[in-house]
């Protein structure tokens, strides 16, 4: 079970800290108090580099995730690399408790498939990888390793957070998690997801956060850059191209 109940809010206490030096010299540090978390789905989008998937391992891992992903009884170490934003955060939280979690961090799912696999060549106790659907996530494409843990390990009631789960689903399967995520969210879970896909990001009634330079930003899903650029783009593929080129 976690232990905290569902998350509301997130504030930034940045007394005693260096705001040139990273990670808190990132606009969204610097410059906002909190920000709200939708009780469904909260996403973050924003260009690469403006503190997204940093803020996304930072509230992970005050909620009691291991940095390098996983449920929350994984622990496993393969190498120190988060900042240390997670302990100049506070969070508010609700008191409904979920009764299942896990962070995916998309760099590092390779490192937990092999925490998985050297728990269950312990001797005694059930295997782990049967909540997984059963076959080894190494024996797997990168694709469908992924798709059994939303299928098999999620089991509703749960707080997932989840960093560029895109990274490894074709557009189709994108479209399969969408109706996965809605399953879930029918059984009280709740979902913090940065994202690059505006397939994934167009869950309706969500919260979005747009990431930039100026810090972040609360959006609809049609003002995002991340859609408008995807619409720019299909309306005339081949004068987008064009003019990249001319560029």
């Amino acid at each position: 079970m976690i232990s905290k109940g569902e998350l509301k809010e997130v504030y930034f206490k940045n007394d005693g800290v260096d705001l040139n030096a990273y990670p808190f010299s990132l606009r969204f540090f610097k410059h906002q108090e909190r920000l709200k978390v939708h009780p469904k789905v909260t996403y973050f989008t924003g260009e690469n580099g403006t503190g997204k998937s940093t803020l996304l391992e930072a509230i992970a891992v005050a909620s009691g995730f291991n940095p390098e992903g996983g449920s929350i009884n994984f622990n496993f170490n393969t190498r120190q690399s988060h900042s240390p934003l997670h302990q100049h955060i506070g969070t508010s939280r609700g008191v409904h408790r979920h009764t299942d979690g896990f962070f995916l961090r998309s760099e590092s799912f390779f490192n937990m498939a092999t925490e998985i696999e050297n728990l269950d060549a312990e001797p005694g106790g059930s295997k782990i990888i049967d909540c997984y659907g059963g076959v080894s996530l190494h024996e797997q494409s990168h694709g469908e390793s992924f798709w059994s843990l939303f299928t098999h390990r999620f089991s509703g009631n749960g707080f997932y957070i989840l960093d560029e789960p895109e990274s490894a689903l074709s557009p189709s399967k994108q479209m399969a998690m969408l109706l996965r995520m809605h399953e879930l969210l029918d059984d009280n879970s709740q979902f913090i997801i940065a994202t690059h896909s505006p397939i994934l990001m167009a869950c309706p009634d969500a919260l979005i956060y747009e990431f930039s330079n100026e810090g972040m930003k609360v959006k609809s899903y049609e003002q995002t850059q991340l859609f408008q650029t995807y619409n720019d783009f299909f309306r005339n593929p081949a004068y987008a191209v064009e003019r990249l080129l001319r560029e």
